[in-house]
């Protein structure tokens, strides 16, 4: 009866609220509005790569040729990508977000971005010209860019839904009256903004970022980098993919933010030749811990492929395995079936909490290297991937263990669902061979 209820709890609780936090249009316009910074950052970790490649006798070889500041000089596309995080996450947030609005969103993210740049505090140099600090642009302002996305692009839309506007004569290019119709909307959120800024600066905290930092950014950072809040992370992940939720979408959209700015600070760290402060960040998960995708069924692809007995899963495992080398599992998790199916719940969701805490535990004992702050494609084949994140074989090294470890979690059930298979393909000839 507990069981039953438990499950009714599931099924009419959890899951309708899973999907409904996964369809929001709040969460789709993050998780899209952060999307747009991933280009970006793949582009100038190749650039980092190339500078900052693990092998001495090849940075010798660089630094003879070019001169001794030849991996600085490679690494100017790298700053320019990774210290815009901020700037591209609150056009990104603000222009999905005004979008599914059908409000003029180049409009909206203009106005967003005016907010975002009015939070920042100016400095001063020695001749007395202003300057915008680059840092608080990138991963450092990304969480003060999140919250003017989402809720200065709310305000603003509200407003125009409520037609504080200037209406333009139909003959007026389409331009111009999206221009006009923005400016009493942004002339009153700049100046709440502006009103904002000034009461902060009279209080101890001083600048807008100092408070977000304070209050949000820093304690959730220091929550997302432990193994308890990445196995938290994870269980959800696998949890919502068995009622067929995209759960890596749902808690991407709520953490890639986090991850990224941890990515971040490694990348920082890297290039100061400093110790790197984080181990959770998006190379954690993409690298070590989805290999072949959510619930880490690369060995259950390999096992459906290679050892598979039963007619059905050897042809899915034929369909299944050059996905599974890209981290692609979809024909895994629609195909076998493991939405819905109950009997490959347990490994589905143990097997990626397995890596977590080798990969975590690895990491902190100091035995494999660190995600070094590049950010690697998420479909980019396991081994290849753990060396390039790290830059260090232990990063493969580490990645094989993990592949067998999965292996193994997933063999008892796969043995058991392709006995199974057999003896019904078994029974099934035997009847038409009867008749």
């Amino acid at each position: 009866m507990a069981e039953k209820n438990s499950s009714g709890f599931i099924q009419d609780k959890i899951i309708p609220l899973a999907g409904k936090l996964a369809s929001s249009r709040h969460l789709i316009a993050l998780r899209d509005g952060m999307t747009l910074a991933v280009p970006m950052i793949i582009i100038g970790s190749l650039f980092m790569i190339i500078a900052q490649f693990p092998i001495q006798a090849y940075l010798d070889f660089m630094a003879s040729i070019f001169g001794k500041n030849w991996a600085t000089v490679l690494q100017y596309p790298t700053n320019a990508s990774f210290h815009i995080m901020g700037l591209i996450a609150v056009i990104g947030i603000s222009y999905n977000l005004a979008k599914s609005y059908k409000v003029d969103p180049i409009s909206a993210s203009i106005v967003s971005l005016g907010a975002f740049i009015l939070t920042i505090p100016l400095k001063t140099d020695k001749a007395g010209a202003l300057w915008l600090p680059l840092t608080q642009l990138d991963s450092a302002g990304l969480f003060t860019a999140i919250i003017v996305g989402l809720f200065i692009t709310d305000f603003y839309v509200w407003m125009v839904h409520k037609n504080w506007t200037i209406k333009m004569p139909d003959t007026v290019p389409p331009a111009v009256s999206n221009s006009f119709a923005a400016l009493f909307p942004g002339f009153i959120v700049l100046a709440l903004v502006w009103v904002i800024r000034i009461g902060v600066e009279a209080t101890p905290m001083q600048s807008i970022p100092n408070i977000i930092s304070f209050f949000l950014a820093t304690p959730l950072g220091h929550l997302s980098n432990t193994l308890p809040g990445a196995l938290v992370a994870e269980f959800l992940v696998s949890f919502l993919w068995l009622f067929g939720i995209h759960g890596a979408n749902v808690v991407s959209g709520v953490m890639m933010p986090i991850w990224l700015t941890a990515l971040n600070q490694n990348h920082a760290a890297f290039a100061a030749g400093k110790a790197l402060p984080n181990i959770v960040t998006t190379s954690f998960f993409d690298n070590f811990v989805h290999m072949g995708g959510s619930g880490a069924t690369i060995g259950l692809a390999m096992l459906l492929a290679f050892a598979a007995k039963s007619k059905e899963l050897k042809t899915l495992g034929k369909l299944v395995a050059g996905p599974a080398l890209f981290n692609i599992n979809e024909p895994i998790v629609f195909g076998l079936p493991i939405v819905m199916n109950y009997k490959m719940a347990i490994p589905f969701i143990l097997t990626p909490l397995i890596n977590v805490t080798t990969t975590y535990t690895s990491m902190a004992l100091g035995w494999v290297a660190r995600p070094m702050g590049v950010y690697i494609p998420w479909t980019t084949p396991p081994i290849l991937s753990g060396f390039i994140a790290t830059g260090h074989i232990s990063g493969s090294v580490l990645q094989i263990i993990n592949i067998v470890l999965d292996t193994l979690m997933y063999f008892y059930f796969f043995k058991s669902m392709d006995k199974e298979k057999l003896a019904e393909e078994l029974e099934l000839n035997t009847t038409k061979t009867a008749k």
